[in-house]
């Protein structure tokens, strides 16, 4: 019989880590070639890992919940058949590819009994991996100190280089280096961890567990406001001629491409320009550092089949044309509804644009997606009585007319920038050539 270890696989160039969120196969169960033997998670984004061999699961190396790294093994799959004969060098290999199993396992089964008897890090306010957790306890880190470390990962997560550098720095500190030890002194109070507002149950009431997508969002919400000082700019924009020119051409479009013609892709394409207008938008924000991005990479705030969104991204986005862009737009949004992103395909987005729209609203006060500094709400468009300025003068008209949002970081847009911004995109919009072919 030979052991064949199933590894995470790559699963994009952004993405490094995954969290194991159930084990479709148990040991001992027998696996088909190309069957789902668990399921991951990375930011949003659930996906599959199916095995490359036939043969049966004799051992996980990791449970649900754990972090794992790309090309970790996280399984061993027994395959049918005696192994061939091997080399010395392949025999050199395979004891010592069963050392690095050995060691995986020792690791992982370490670092959860150290978690199990230290402090329970349950009421975290972020995720902390259970490596992370391990060496918090090993080196009688408590969950107060351990919230204050910086995490330079997604989403401000601690990563073991972050936690490493920080027991370096807290042993070279003479107050921190020193044991814990009895003493006549009381230590200084820590500050008060805000509690949230009790709520009152009553026995008619239903209680329901968020799924993991929800207790993400809520964190990754929570967490934007936190970061990025919220500010908005609102400007009413006339895309009559736009709709006019979509209505003429959506026919034709998706009988010669075989695709439908929607709003979104113009509007995108609108947002291109007027960011290579103010590429200060398209930053980031790293300490006291800014990053100016080179690609501009939009994010579509799209719905996904439980009702909650996804940001899938159009990667570099200036080098569409509108087609392109259609094209673009309409294989993200399917394969959000069917839940068949991948995972890089919600990474590495530079700017974000929602269409609140959708949902009747006439504008919104989106919050920041991060690391990003800005993102576009697009209200409803309705039809509403205007007035038009003509060389012969003025008069009231039905007129399309819709409200764009800019929601932007005030730590680094000012309202110049944010405002401008957002009038240059209303000024690309009501500038649409209503000519133009496709």
């Amino acid at each position: 019989m030979a052991k064949f270890e199933l590894k995470l696989p790559k699963m994009g160039e952004s993405v490094a880590e995954a969290t194991i969120t159930n084990w479709l196969k148990e040991v001992g169960e027998t696996i088909e070639e190309d069957e789902a033997v668990l399921e991951i998670a990375t930011d949003k984004v659930d996906s599959e890992v199916p095995s490359e061999v036939e043969g049966k699961l004799v051992e996980k190396l990791f449970d649900v919940d754990d972090v794992v790294q790309v090309g970790q093994t996280i399984a061993i799959i027994e395959t049918d058949g005696d192994a061939p004969e091997a080399s010395e060098e392949s025999s050199a290999t395979e004891e010592s590819s069963s050392e690095n199993v050995e060691a995986v396992e020792k690791t992982v089964t370490q670092a959860k009994e150290t978690a199990t008897s230290s402090e329970n890090f349950s009421d975290a306010s972020r995720f902390y991996s259970p490596l992370v957790k391990s060496i918090a306890a090993e080196e009688n880190i408590g969950l107060d100190e351990l919230e204050n470390v910086p995490g330079t990962g997604k989403e401000g997560r601690v990563t073991k280089n972050d936690i490493l550098s920080y027991v370096e720095d807290r042993k070279k500190s003479p107050q921190q280096s020193q044991p814990k030890q009895a003493s006549s002194q009381q230590p200084a109070a820590a500050a008060p961890k805000p509690n949230p507002t009790p709520v009152s149950v009553n026995g008619e009431d239903e209680i329901i567990e968020m799924s993991r997508m929800g207790k993400m969002i809520s964190h990754h919400m929570v967490n934007s406001v936190q970061t990025s000082a919220h500010v908005q700019s609102f400007i009413e924009v006339d895309v009559t001629k736009i709709w006019n020119w979509r209505n003429k051409v959506k026919n034709e479009f998706q009988k010669r491409e075989g695709e439908k013609l929607t709003f979104t892709p113009i509007f995108m394409e609108a947002v291109v320009k007027a960011i290579k207008d103010f590429p200060l938008i398209n930053i980031s924000v790293d300490g006291d550092k800014i990053i100016k991005r080179k690609d501009i990479n939009l994010g579509m705030a799209a719905a996904l089949p439980d009702g909650n969104l996804i940001v899938p991204v159009i990667k570099k986005a200036d080098q569409l044309n509108l087609i392109g862009m259609a094209k673009q737009v309409n294989d993200l949004a399917n394969r959000a509804r069917n839940g068949k992103l991948k995972p890089d395909d919600t990474q590495g987005g530079t700017y974000t644009v929602t269409n609140v729209g959708t949902f009747g609203s006439i504008m919104g006060t989106p919050i920041i997606n991060q690391p990003q500094v800005g993102i576009l709400a697009l209200g409803a468009i309705r039809k509403v009585p205007a007035v038009i300025e003509t060389p012969e003068g003025d008069f009231i008209g039905i007129r399309r007319k819709m409200f764009l949002s800019h929601s932007y970081d005030h730590r680094v847009v000012n309202g110049a920038l944010g405002g401008q911004f957002v009038q240059r995109v209303a000024q690309y919009l009501e500038a649409f050539d209503e000519n133009q072919t496709i």
